[in-house]
């Protein structure tokens, strides 16, 4: 892929579109298809974004709001948040790791991985391109290797070397990778622990949660019991496969929802975030063989439940 026309400015790279080839839009400014595209976004909006300069083709040539449609065409532009004001997120990351290849971070609750919605500089990966101490790679090239869910702490594994990043990522598709999270849950003494949970998790309505099917199993993960503590205990959760919210909604299913988890069983109404109060799931460790020389490697979090 070519490089964009724009640079990486604070830590945001550039976001890009290819304009498809749809007749009803051939001979009208562009502006009409980024108005269908994103009707989130208010027309005024996107006429002062085309005529800032900041929005360019893959030649770097500025657009304007009356330039045309031009099918076939790649558009870059910056994305920007969907509010006035973006407050820090008031707890910090921790870099545990650093070597040619992998930046490994112990990340916070609350705090999102990649921009979106109403995040964009507020990021775990934001803060690492413009972490001081990495300003002597090419931050432009640090990529995460895999998700974890805003509401979730814990153990991060990202790419800084584009001629690695491959062998990396693989490990997840392929399973090769060993996940132990902990979690806080209600007390549930007469399971027999470890205990295995095969279920087939479908996406469900709204459109960000999932759900338990019937059907062919697609989600594993072993649950094992830490340490009672009263109503509430300690379990140990290794998921085998990673589908989305794969945790929450298993443990949902066995009558165990995570503790202050505002999606799972009810979604709760939409206040802002209340810090007193985070998702009691934690990345805790990630191990795995290093594909690039055999060696066996492990990265644990610092932070406890």
């Amino acid at each position: 892929m070519k490089p964009s026309p724009l640079p990486m400015l604070n830590g945001i790279k550039p976001s890009y579109l290819n304009l498809p080839h749809d007749k009803q839009y051939i001979g009208k400014p562009l502006l009409c298809y980024l108005r269908a595209r994103f009707p989130f976004i208010a027309e005024n909006i996107w006429r002062a974004r085309l005529n800032s300069g900041m929005v360019v083709n893959q030649r770097g040539e500025p657009l304007h709001e009356n330039v045309l449609y031009q099918a076939g065409e790649k558009i870059f532009y910056y994305r920007e948040i969907s509010r006035d004001a973006e407050p820090r997120i008031p707890f910090d990351e921790k870099i545990l790791w650093l070597d040619n290849d992998l930046i490994v971070v112990d990340k916070p609750h609350f705090l999102p991985v990649t921009p979106s919605g109403r995040f964009l500089h507020e990021t775990l990966l934001t803060r690492l391109r413009l972490h001081p101490d990495l300003q002597y790679l090419n931050t432009a090239d640090i990529t995460p290797l895999h998700r974890l869910d805003k509401d979730t702490a814990g153990v991060m594994l990202f790419s800084h070397n584009p001629a690695t990043r491959a062998a990396y990522h693989t490990l997840f598709p392929s399973h090769a990778i060993q996940k132990t999270y902990h979690a806080l849950a209600p007390t549930r003494l007469d399971l027999a622990y470890p205990l295995i949970v095969r279920t087939r998790l479908v996406p469900s309505e709204p459109f960000f949660l999932m759900r338990e099917a019937a059907g062919e199993a697609n989600a594993e993960t072993r649950v094992r019991l830490l340490e009672p503590r009263g109503e509430a205990s300690l379990y140990e959760l290794q998921p085998v496969t990673g589908k989305k919210h794969q945790l929450r909604v298993q443990m949902m299913g066995l009558g165990m929802p995570l503790l202050n988890d505002a999606l799972y069983p009810v979604v709760q109404p939409e206040n802002g975030d209340d810090y007193s109060k985070p998702l009691k799931l934690l990345a805790k460790r990630l191990a795995f063989i290093d594909p690039l020389t055999g060696a066996a490697r492990a990265f644990e979090s610092g932070q406890d439940l």
